[in-house]
């Protein structure tokens, strides 16, 4: 509800300022749009967490938990900072991707930590000093597929609601009810946000709103899912957020193939590929919901959930049309 309040306030603050993503030759969009949408999606979490906090609903948390727990949320708002500032100024990448890593490795020394892999038929694998290298690369790797994937209206916002959406059944599953609370409210912010993100848009999020949903979806599934679902402890949080993690390591190995900087843009995500067939501004943004939706149901099968493997049969048949209608599109080109 405090996103939906506070967007129209600050869209109307990026206009009188001059806040605005300029259309270019590898962007979609014609018109000028404010990208300062990440104020209202931290400020609609932040409020509720807040409102949580204050009610006494987090509980008392064993001081692990409870550190894992500032980790996330304290390090999602320096990542929100961060974004913030390269939506005002511009920033070089490097710089940013240092102050990424910087946010990442200190939210791995208070316990947001990837300290061992769990796959079935395997066994459980203790990481020991590859628990950090690989807990920093999960945390910036997914901060950024976040942010490469926002190349659409309602693109980044709807993919990151449904990944949050799945993650709190996960936590629900697993009585983590702490990670379950900032699960709903960041669902809540991101879906929300839609309202004004969804084609056609009336403001962006920008790197700020990218990188806070980016981070903070990381840090949740390494605290709620990783270390707790025994079964597939890896597998499911690649699942929830595997339409912009395999996106974006796509893009990247292309880029680098051809010697190109990673963070160089360019038009070689899905999103662009499935326009290029024919589909709509629309259609595309939908088939990549339900992309990550039948993604998400396979997670929730995994874990255990009633009628999981129902759900992930109903998401495959809603699958399945949609690449239908991409191939009819493809072949009428």
């Amino acid at each position: 509800m405090v996103v939906l309040w506070t967007t129209p306030a600050v869209r109307a603050v990026g206009l009188r300022s001059s806040q605005l993503d300029v259309p270019n030759e590898r962007k979609v969009h014609t018109q000028p749009m404010v990208r300062l949408g990440g104020v209202s999606i931290f400020t609609g979490v932040t409020t509720a967490l807040l409102l949580v906090w204050g009610l006494g609903w987090f509980g008392t948390l064993p001081p692990d938990k409870e550190y894992e727990v500032w980790g996330v949320t304290i390090g999602s708002v320096l990542m929100f900072l961060v974004g913030l500032a390269d939506d005002l100024f511009s920033l070089p990448a490097l710089p940013r991707l240092a102050a990424q890593g910087a946010i990442a490795w200190a939210a791995w020394t208070v316990g947001v930590q990837i300290e061992a892999v769990s796959l079935p038929g395997l066994g459980v694998w203790q990481l020991g000093v590859l628990s950090l290298p690989l807990t920093l690369l999960w945390l910036v790797g997914v901060t950024n597929a976040i942010n490469f994937i926002d190349g659409l209206d309602g693109l980044a916002a709807g993919i990151s609601g449904i990944a949050a959406c799945v993650t709190l059944i996960v936590a629900l599953l697993t009585q983590q009810w702490a990670a379950a609370l900032i699960a709903a409210a960041l669902a809540g912010a991101a879906l929300g946000f839609l309202r004004y993100n969804f084609n056609p848009a009336q403001i962006f999020m920008g790197d700020g709103g990218a990188y806070f949903l980016g981070f903070m979806l990381a840090g949740l599934s390494v605290i709620g899912v990783v270390k707790l679902v025994t079964t597939a402890a890896i597998v499911v949080p690649l699942l929830i957020l595997s339409v912009p993690i395999l996106d974006t390591a796509s893009v990247i190995i292309q880029r680098l193939s051809k010697g190109q900087s990673p963070f160089k843009p360019d038009k070689r995500h899905l999103h662009h590929q499935l326009l290029k067939v024919g589909l709509s501004h629309r259609f595309t943004v939908l088939t990549m919901y339900a992309l990550t939706l039948w993604a998400g149901c396979l997670a929730l099968a995994l874990t255990g959930l009633p009628a999981g493997w129902t759900y992930t049969a109903g998401a495959t048949i809603l699958l399945s049309y949609v690449a239908w209608s991409v191939w009819r599109k493809s072949c009428e080109k």
